[in-house]
């Protein structure tokens, strides 16, 4: 058995004001696990995105989550279905508040965000551990419209995380460590 103390653990650079990895200090060799604090208007995901072959689960814990996800699977076969998955016009939104779950299943498009005012809390569980493909899509400034993106290093600070349109080129959003330990985005 293994144990760890969240406040113990580094805040990895994310999305969210505070996002703690459980799966290599517990030890997990099939299950992803992550704690997430959420301030108002953080998201858990630096972009709408699929996982391949991970379902996932969050279990909020305190404040409401509010997940935009794509269509449901139609058949086992077919887990995105007919649809553009990714289609603004396919997605709908699921308010998940505290003490409840959400379940995402692979290869559904999803992005849970804090819309509220207050802090959300919550975990993060993920099998199996190998991702898969990850499609990540967001609203690009320069082209006006949703692209794929990718996730990379700021070119003028390695301290920083950008999402880059796969377009254009241009830089989506950024984020950096606030002088309170906290993430926060920038751009």
């Amino acid at each position: 058995m293994d144990h760890v103390v969240l406040d113990d653990l580094d805040n990895s650079l994310q999305p969210a004001a505070v996002m703690r990895h459980l799966t290599e200090p517990l030890g997990c060799e099939d299950l992803a696990i992550n704690y997430y604090e959420l301030a108002p208007g953080d998201s858990f995901a630096f972009a709408y995105h699929t996982h391949e072959v991970q379902e996932e689960g969050f279990v909020v814990l305190s404040g409401t989550a509010t997940w935009v996800v794509g269509p449901e699977p139609e058949a086992p076969d077919d887990p995105v279905g007919s649809a553009d998955p990714g289609a603004p016009a396919e997605r709908r939104e699921v308010e998940v508040g505290p003490m409840e779950a959400i379940r995402i299943p692979p290869g559904k498009f999803q992005r849970g965000w804090n819309v509220g005012e207050d802090r959300v809390t919550a975990l993060a569980l993920g099998a199996p551990l190998a991702y898969g493909e990850q499609l990540k899509r967001d609203d690009c400034p320069a082209c006006g419209d949703e692209v794929a993106v990718s996730i990379e290093r700021a070119p003028d600070d390695e301290a920083q995380l950008v999402t880059v349109c796969a377009d254009c080129g241009a830089e989506v959003a950024r984020w950096r460590r606030g002088d309170d330990g906290e993430n926060e985005r920038i751009r």
